[in-house]
């Protein structure tokens, strides 16, 4: 089972989604930042480390949102899904990702994400208020 982090980031109330290159597994699907954990980093490190090299951005790790686990054909996945803000003065630039888009939660249901992301949608949906009144 490989250990993989991700971020729930909003900015004045819109959420960070990420479109998957088009030559990677699960090419074009949406899904939050992140990536895997690496030998001897905790799972902050990682998203730290992960937002750094996908976004170019500093951020704060936050609590932790939610943990699914997801059996694809070819990896098997604990998923760790924390919130987490940018640092005064970072930006998110696209380095890996397809696309990047600052969406309403109320329009997450128009994008396609990784099958290990669909019980996590569901939850930020049922919890948007909470989660949007913060940013």
């Amino acid at each position: 089972m490989m250990d993989v982090v991700g971020a729930l980031i909003f900015k004045d109330g819109k959420l960070l989604v990420c479109q998957r290159p088009k030559n990677k597994a699960r090419a074009l699907l949406w899904e939050f930042v992140g990536g895997k954990v690496e030998d001897g980093e905790t799972r902050e490190q990682a998203l730290k480390r992960e937002c750094k090299e996908e976004l170019d951005a500093d951020v704060e790790v936050g609590e932790l949102f939610t943990q699914v686990t997801h059996k694809y054909t070819d990896v098997e996945i604990s998923l760790w899904i924390y919130r987490a803000t940018l640092k005064a003065g970072s930006a998110v630039k696209r380095l890996e990702h397809n696309d990047l888009r600052w969406i309403d939660v109320e329009d997450i249901d128009d994008y396609e994400f990784c099958p290990a992301d669909v019980e996590i949608v569901e939850k930020i949906k049922r919890h948007k208020d909470e989660l949007t009144k913060e940013s």
